[in-house]
């Protein structure tokens, strides 16, 4: 399977998930008009930028089949960033006027963490909402995940996030609750990661409109979803494109801001992800941390001990769910192309997505199965 990655430079990290580089290849402008075009909307912190477009990027190819994916990388400017993100963004990433001015056939908007008490105090606010809107009427479907969620819905549907009384963290067991086209073929019950402060209610997304797909007693709502005009728009509250460890280094991340006074409340272990062993050597690390709590103390988290026996549950509902998402985005885009040769009104692709003259960037297709492919235990996001 291939994804295609449009950069303009030879040195995105992604280029070397090739094996000996025979993958790398310049798009052809038949793979041009057979791709899915899909965008991420990276607002990810400096510090995840790369892991997130790793495992995206991962679960997509894992996803697709036969299937061509053609991944475009888009950055909200007034995301706060340091240097290095500043540089790393201008580099592999479009900005949004970009955006704003073409069709994709689907995107991925993925969350940030909360610098503001409200979302709507959030520096790039004003843009995300742009961009939300932008989507309902340029895309066949798309996807929010995590903050990104609880950004849309507020936005669109006057749905506020409420704060948890502890963070949400930990693999949970999510059900399955009616038949949708994105729930083909996964199971009745499966497990899935989550990491969040706040949260959106079942109740409230029905009553706006919401068809709420998987839930769990534990975590509440996942993934739920709703046409808003021309896009299925697709909200996942976990993160079905986790890595095995990711959990693990969200935990360290916390453990260490806890240590160094940055925050007061010492993280609770996460739920359903380590077995009985590391939960032991957490906890008895997590005692410790709280009756000596110094920074130096943080040298001393037991990583090694705790990835040993680390296990991904959640990769494989986690492809099908992606996979549903891929197919239905071929699926409208066929059928919508068909309407409009039907009627006379388009001799060319209706969804184009990025023509070769509009784009300044390459086309280098790399195909699936690399060094970091899903599940493995290289790379954490921290």
């Amino acid at each position: 399977m291939t994804v295609l990655i449009d950069v303009d430079s030879d040195e995105h990290h992604l280029l070397s998930r090739a094996p000996g580089n025979g993958a790398r290849a310049i798009a052809s402008p038949g793979n041009r008009a057979e791709c899915l075009d899909i965008g991420l909307i990276n607002n990810m912190s400096d510090a995840a930028l790369m892991s997130t477009e790793r495992q995206l990027f991962d679960l997509l190819a894992a996803a697709a089949g036969r299937l061509c994916v053609r991944l475009h990388f888009y950055t909200m400017e007034a995301t706060p960033r340091s240097e290095w993100g500043r540089d790393y963004v201008r580099r592999y990433y479009r900005g949004t006027d970009d955006l704003l001015n073409r069709r994709l056939d689907g995107v991925i908007v993925t969350g940030a963490e909360p610098r503001a008490a409200s979302l709507t105090d959030e520096p790039y606010w004003t843009t995300f909402a742009e961009i939300a809107d932008w989507a309902r009427e340029n895309t066949v479907s798309s996807v929010f995940s995590c903050l990104a969620v609880h950004g849309a819905v507020l936005h669109l549907d006057g749905v506020t996030r409420h704060k948890l009384p502890t963070k949400c963290i930990g693999v949970f067991t999510q059900t399955k609750t009616r038949n949708h086209p994105l729930m083909h073929d996964v199971p009745a019950n499966f497990r899935m990661p989550h990491a969040r402060w706040n949260e959106v209610q079942d109740e409230t997304l029905e009553s706006c409109g919401y068809s709420i797909l998987t839930w769990s007693a534990e975590a509440g709502v996942d993934c739920f979803v709703k046409q808003q005009k021309k896009s299925l728009f697709v909200h996942f509250q976990g993160h079905p494109e986790y890595e095995t460890q990711t959990l693990l280094g969200e935990y360290r991340r916390d453990m260490g801001r806890f240590l160094r006074g940055e925050n007061e409340v010492c993280p609770t272990i996460p739920t359903g992800y380590l077995d009985e062993e590391a939960e032991e050597i957490l906890g008895a690390y997590r005692r410790k941390a709280l009756l000596d709590r110094r920074p130096e103390f943080f040298d001393d988290f037991p990583a090694n001990q705790l990835a040993r026996d680390l296990q991904n549950g959640w990769q494989l509902p986690a492809r099908r769910i992606y996979r549903n998402w891929l197919l239905y985005l071929a699926s409208q885009r066929a059928e919508r192309s068909k309407a409009l040769h039907s009627n006379g009104t388009c001799r060319t692709r209706p969804h184009s997505g990025i023509s070769a003259r509009q784009s300044r960037h390459r086309l280098v297709a790399v195909r699936s199965g690399g060094p970091h492919a899903p599940g493995s235990k290289s790379g954490t996001r921290v």
